[in-house]
């Protein structure tokens, strides 16, 4: 500790408790017990500074004295653990504030005070970190203080990738939802790809070498991770793992390909099917020719194209393929200006006619798809235009556009499900040419194609996306998924693709379940693209009793609501959908909709979707404030949904068979609890009572429980709970 403090300004007090990470900014805690609130913080602001792998950080923190009487505190604030302080400074104005060092025992001790006379559990998160306390000097009734705040940390890698961490949620002080305002900026921008945030949506703006993320002021709150994938050449990789107690592990992996002026990319063999039926004709048609002729002005020497249009008939542009050299693009961006709308719509020629031709040996085949209508001409049974297209795609990848609301949803996502690409809808008025435009720049610079993923002494598995999509220059790919048989520790991970016909190969080291539990937001994304992917399942394919039941579980457990599941809590002990009560816990499955078109099919079809391809979550955590609530209310915490009976926020999983272990909040029982079971700190922010279930045996938090463990009784317990 002494090493530790060498580099300190104002001295720390550390909390040597083994629970989980901090989750808050800095408070003030009033020296003299005052009305409670009497100095309240109004907002802060934060700047950061990456220069290589150190982090210089900037916090600055508006607090108002709102009581009657002058008041002063103590200002606390949790410093990152993983922080190596180069400089520190705490000022008010332009005095330094001087903090009181102190051992572990006294910290403790005051720590756990706070907790028990605010009744604030959700402050248990600080343990585990250091804790910088100073005096905060006199403040007036109604006058604003500013403390200015500056620590350096070292970033930690990630395999291919730099992870700044900032704690700024729940509990004690403002989350960064109230910010004035928070900026990263990173010199030496080309070092880094793109940064990726799985819990905040983030402004980028590249200007010369320096890279900005800033965050709204109106974010939501909780904890901030960015990673900063490093430029590795062909592809960087990084994957974090989270191990929640007693369960198989969660993935998040980040690949990172290089910029496509820096890779060599693979060639294109590219079918262009455009829908120019009568009901095409104006504005639709205009921005769906503007579209092909951007996507044709992607191509390369050594690419290929093939044009197809329909309508009754179905035309193309030329028998074979076309080399994309500029001569001949040209010539067929002419080709398409002179294109018009009549007609019908036979899709399933059009389908016949872009497959016919393969994609040479090495290429990547790509099939680009647009229409606005339902199959008119031809074969116009859906189920059978799909078995169709299934049966002939052979090794193209399929993007599938439909614009409007008279497309037939169904046929677009058979076409899309198996062939490694998306079906994306342009609703009336939308504009066409932005969307074929976006797709044409991804798709322009393929670096790898059919990924897999292993690792080294795991099993990997549930992967969503479930078939990996092929990888782009400038287009990071998240994917997922669930692990088992890590047993901690470093494990090679190894991505192996295709380019130019050969196999390729990367390998990064990655912990699995090193920080245990840190990171809900992976559980939570996750359990997002699954149901997104098993309710598109169940419209094409029909309710199938097994994958209901795997949407009714990941709906009741991690909160989500699709078109197929849904949950309102009445009077206990029943959960209902629409007007149907069912067992408390059980969650009602819609049929799958019988509708393939319309504005209804348009948006369901959306809607999962954006569930599949998930990459942020908002809000990392449920508040862990209980509202004031009805009986019957639900609320979610983390991967748990607790149901409010008889004043008791109980646990929707469990049963009465589970024998219950009570014991009273914020006595020395509950304390070592939380210790010993660090996944229950924020259930246990739930009041009067919650009522949590685990593996043999359920915790009750409530007056009148146990204050104190007797030998091995504790030990017992936390084993009985994992499981």
């Amino acid at each position: 500790m002494r090493s530790f403090e060498r580099h300190l300004a104002v001295p720390l007090a550390l909390l040597i408790m083994p629970l989980s990470r901090a989750a808050t900014q800095g408070w003030i805690e009033p020296i003299r017990p005052l009305p409670r609130g009497a100095i309240e913080k109004v907002r802060s602001a934060v700047q950061v500074a990456v220069t290589g792998r150190v982090a210089r950080v900037t916090v600055e923190e508006w607090f108002r004295n709102g009581g009657m009487l002058l008041d002063e505190a103590s200002y606390l604030y949790p410093l990152p653990g993983e922080a190596v302080f180069s400089d520190f400074s705490l000022w008010q104005g332009d005095r330094e504030l001087k903090g009181e060092p102190m051992d572990a025992a006294q910290a403790r001790a005051i720590y756990e005070d706070i907790v028990r006379r605010k009744r604030d559990p959700a402050l248990i998160e600080l343990a585990g970190h250091g804790l910088l306390r100073a005096r905060v000097f006199p403040i007036a009734p109604g006058e604003t203080r500013k403390i200015t705040l500056r620590y350096t940390q070292l970033l930690d890698r990630v395999g291919d990738a730099w992870r700044f961490r900032y704690a700024a949620g729940a509990g004690g002080g403002a989350a960064v939802a109230q910010s004035h305002g928070f900026r990263l900026q990173v010199d030496s921008a080309a070092r880094f790809g793109d940064p990726y945030s799985p819990t905040h949506r983030l402004t980028l703006n590249r200007s010369g070498d320096r890279l900005e993320l800033t965050l709204p002021d109106t974010a939501a709150g909780g904890d901030l991770e960015v990673f900063l994938p490093l430029a590795r050449g062909l592809l960087g990789m990084s994957l974090v793992g989270d191990q929640p107690a007693g369960e198989d592990g969660y993935f998040m992996l980040l690949l990172a390909p290089g910029r496509a002026a820096q890779t060599v990319t693979l060639h294109r063999d590219v079918v262009a099917v455009l829908d120019v039926s009568g009901s095409m004709s104006g504005e639709k048609l205009d921005q769906a020719k503007a579209a092909l002729v951007q996507l044709l002005g992607t191509l390369r020497a050594g690419d290929r194209f093939r044009l197809i249009t329909f309508s009754s008939d179905v035309r193309r542009y030329a028998p074979a393929w076309t080399e994309g050299s500029t001569e001949h693009v040209r010539d067929a961006q002419q080709w398409v200006r002179t294109i018009s709308a009549e007609g019908g719509t036979n899709i399933a020629g059009a389908l016949a006619e872009a497959f016919a031709t393969s994609p040479a040996e090495g290429a990547l085949g790509v099939v680009v798809f647009l229409t606005d209508g339902m199959p008119t001409v031809g074969e116009t049974d859906p189920e059978r235009i799909a078995d169709q297209a299934d049966r002939g795609r052979g090794a193209f990848r399929v993007f599938a556009f439909g614009v409007g609301y008279d497309v037939n949803t169904y046929v677009l996502e058979r076409l899309t499900e198996r062939a490694r690409g998306v079906a994306e809808y342009i609703r009336p008025g939308g504009d066409i040419e932005q969307a074929v435009g976006a797709l044409a720049a991804k798709i322009s610079s393929p670096v790898l194609t059919d990924l897999a993923l292993r690792a080294d002494g795991v099993e990997l598995y549930d992967l969503q996306p479930q078939g990996l999509p092929d990888l782009f220059a400038d287009d990071e790919l998240v994917v997922f998924g669930r692990y088992r048989g890590a047993g901690g520790g470093e494990r090679s991970v190894t991505i192996t693709g295709r380019r130019g016909g050969h196999e390729e190969r990367f390998t990064t080291d990655a912990s699995f379940g090193a920080d245990a539990g840190a990171r809900g937001y992976i559980q939570q994304l996750w359990a997002a693209r699954k149901a997104g992917a098993l309710s598109r399942d169940i419209r094409l394919h029909g309710p199938n009793p097994e994958i209901l039941s795997e949407l009714k579980r990941l709906a009741l457990r991690y909160g989500i609501l699709t078109d197929y599941t849904s949950y309102l809590v009445q009077e206990p002990p029943t959960v209902a959908f629409g007007r149907m009560p069912v067992p408390l816990g059980a969650v009602t499955v819609t049929a799958a909709p019988r509708d393939q078109t319309g504005d209804r099919a348009v948006r369901r079809a959306e809607r999962d979707s954006k569930l599949m391809q998930s990459e942020v979550v908002v809000e990392v955590d449920s508040s862990v404030a209980a509202p004031a609530a009805r009986p019957g209310a639900t609320q979610r915490v983390g991967a748990r949904l607790f149901v409010l009976r008889d004043s008791v926020w109980t646990d929707t999983r469990h049963g009465d068979s589970l024998r219950v272990v009570r014991v009273a909040p914020f006595s020395d029982a509950y304390f070592a609890l939380l210790r010993a079971l660090p996944e229950l700190v924020k259930p246990a922010a739930l009041a009067p009572a919650v009522l949590v279930a685990g593996r043999r045996v359920s915790i009750k938090i409530e007056s009148g429980g146990k204050t104190a463990w007797a030998d091995g009784d504790l030990e017992r317990l936390v084993r009985e709970f994992r499981g």
